[in-house]
């Protein structure tokens, strides 16, 4: 694959051509119309409080995860209300939101799930690195409700660490010990031969960690306020959801696989004043792995990003891999993202296994202390190992970065198209300045890059 350096972009960039002026100001016209077609939940006054149902708190021997799932059954039978969360230590296994129930933790209370796998065991259906099946209950699950929300000032606390869930990712774990190592394999295959959904059951012996919040097919959420450490896997996982926000939520989990937010196959998502310092993506955008994915063709859309930090993470902001479905209109502004530990700042990582269109990305008024490799990275060789047909060329388009400034990374641009047919295109970076970047810019298998009042290490890259 040809690279291309800075001195040599003048065949492939052209200074001052990021297409017509006006493209950034009505794409951030149409963000403003999707905001307003954000529904947030309205719930009525009357409040559950756990401990009226049996929860007792500070008390590690007693799990509670009955006592709050009749308070959730029973405001959710009277038409709904607000579980009350009391502060206090709540040590349980995995619990089920319902229409019309607000989850309200308060200050100095904790949701402390256990480790002991046997407990999120029968499988429900969910789906795992963008493939359908049934897995481990998800600490935190919805199905197919209407009007909920999880928010307060307090804690949940997933426990996972490298001598219980971390360890099923194969990293850390000893010989002989469950982890998906078996699992995983599994499901890939069961994606790939097309095994009906319903066939697709996994166990514990599988190893496949649950996640911390997965909402499946819910529609008017709010995730507000709340701390949520420790994730087995991915923290908050919207599946085929529509209407959400997700607003002034802390996320610190630093596991394998512990991304931030992933909303998969879902739309009409506002993502807002919220921390992500985690193991791997912060925020991931999917729409579903290969066959699944393209079976469904649900693509996520209409997601808007602002007055974020990002630290520690794989990408700040992601799209893929797993986004067969395709994915558009994306919209990010006003963030700050600063770590050693931050591999890149928005990321598109796609393969021929995926295929898949990923369209109207904008982002705006981004600012960068470092992160370690790219400021914009785009890849269409994503996992090159990968056992699958490769029959399904993606293809990335309108990508357009205006004032970002980074202070520190390896490259400022770097894309990875395809060898044979150059899938990237109409990619704009304007009014940015990238400092301190050790390789400029490479980019390979990509035509129509624009690249207007860039300054990278203070020289103009035209």
């Amino acid at each position: 694959m040809k690279k291309i350096s800075i001195i040599a972009l003048v065949a492939l960039v052209f200074a001052g051509a990021c297409g017509r002026p006006d493209e950034m100001e009505n794409a951030w016209k149409q963000a403003s119309a999707i905001e307003q077609a954000i529904a947030e939940p309205v719930f009525n006054a009357q409040r559950y409080d756990i401990s009226a149902f049996g929860a007792v708190a500070d008390d590690s021997s007693r799990l509670n995860h009955a006592a709050i799932q009749a308070a959730i059954d029973s405001c959710n039978h009277d038409g709904g209300g607000i579980v009350v969360v009391p502060r206090g230590v709540f040590h349980t296994g995995p619990i089920e939101l319902k229409s019309n129930v607000h989850l309200y933790l308060e200050e100095g209370a904790v949701l402390k799930f256990s480790t002991d796998a046997s407990l999120y065991f029968p499988a429900v259906l969910t789906r795992w690195e963008g493939i359908d099946c049934y897995n481990a209950r998800p600490l935190i699950y919805a199905y197919d409700a209407h009007n909920i929300a999880i928010t307060g000032a307090g804690t949940v606390d997933g426990s996972a660490s490298f001598e219980n869930w971390w360890a099923k990712s194969g990293k850390g774990s000893v010989v002989g010990a469950i982890s998906q190592r078996t699992g995983r394999p599994k499901l890939l295959q069961y994606e790939q031969q097309n095994v009906p959904t319903e066939e697709r059951v996994m166990t514990e012996d599988d190893g496949l960690r649950p996640q911390l919040i997965n909402l499946y097919k819910c529609s008017v959420i709010l995730i507000e306020n709340v701390t949520l450490i420790n994730s087995p896997f991915w923290v908050i996982h919207p599946t085929f959801c529509d209407q959400l926000t997700v607003r002034g939520v802390k996320v610190n989990s630093h596991g394998p696989n512990s991304d931030g937010c992933d909303p998969e196959s879902s739309r009409n998502i506002r993502i807002e004043n919220c921390v992500f310092d985690t193991g791997d993506d912060c925020i991931a955008i999917k729409s579903g792995r290969n066959n699944d994915g393209r079976r469904w063709n649900i693509p996520s859309e209409n997601i808007i990003v602002r007055n974020c930090r990002m630290k520690a993470g794989h990408g700040g902001v992601v799209i893929g891999s797993e986004i067969s479905g395709g994915y558009r209109n994306l919209y990010v502004e006003n963030c700050e993202m600063d770590s050693p530990e931050l591999d890149r700042v928005i990321r598109i990582k796609t393969s021929t296994c995926r295929g898949g269109v990923v369209e109207n990305v904008y982002v705006r008024n981004i600012k960068v202390g470092q992160c370690k490799e790219a400021v914009l990275k785009i890849n269409l060789l994503y996992d090159p190992k990968e056992e699958c047909l490769r029959d399904f060329p993606p293809v990335v388009r309108n990508v357009r970065l205006d004032n970002v400034t980074c202070e520190k990374s390896r490259y400022g641009v770097l894309i990875t198209g395809l060898d044979d047919v150059e899938n990237v295109y109409d990619i704009h970076v304007s009014n940015s300045r990238f400092n301190g970047v050790e390789q400029g810019n490479a980019i390979a298998g990509a035509r129509d890059v624009y690249f207007k009042n860039l300054y990278i290490n203070g020289e103009s890259v035209r």
